[in-house]
């Protein structure tokens, strides 16, 4: 896979560096398992036209669809977005278990496909809107045997918020509050 990196102007941790890391957030986390369970919430709004601006703590980013879909190409789509989540998530979970390991991995390219039913995101046809199918592919440089890659992938896969989020199902809640300030009485 080639994919362009991020300019190497800010410098990256060692892998030292990230087991150091790694190692102080598991002993805070092992002596009070209570502050392990995070709730994290996000923003998004969307007014006229369909950009969509979402906001995490100091993050935000913007999403949008293409003029053929009535958006302004203003940014990516949330399907690009979500992919890249769980991308990241798998990609960033390999490089951060090898250095706690003390495996060395010189990089990770990951590939990943889903086929859908653009269909049905109108609500039409017979299909589910969500992903038929998701394929990920790894490619690992790595100078580590075969075997223990394959087991670190297989444990990160096992511990990959985002991945997981994808694979199993969840308990999803959703409260829905309508202003409406045309409303007369």
């Amino acid at each position: 896979m080639n994919i362009q990196t991020p300019s190497k102007t800010i410098p990256q941790a060692t892998d030292a560096e990230i087991r150091i890391a790694q190692n102080k957030v598991i002993d805070r986390l092992s002596a009070n398992p209570a502050v392990a369970v995070t709730t994290s919430a996000l923003t998004a709004h969307v007014d006229e036209g369909l950009t969509c601006v979402v906001q995490q703590g100091k993050f935000s980013t913007v999403m949008d669809l293409g003029p053929a879909m009535g958006g302004a190409a203003r940014g990516p789509g949330p399907g690009f977005i979500a992919k890249a989540g769980i991308a990241g998530c798998i990609a960033i979970g390999i490089k951060m278990a090898a250095a706690r390991e003390g495996i060395e991995i010189q990089s990770v390219d990951l590939r990943l496909e889903t086929v859908s039913d653009d269909l049905a995101i109108f609500g039409l046809g017979d299909n589910r809107a969500a992903p038929r199918e998701t394929r990920i592919s790894l490619d690992v440089q790595s100078g580590a045997p075969d075997l223990v890659i394959e087991a670190l992938v297989a444990n990160v896969l096992e511990c990959s918020p985002w991945f997981l989020a994808l694979r199993d199902p969840q308990k999803v809640t959703v409260t829905t509050t309508v202003n409406n300030s045309n409303r007369s009485g």
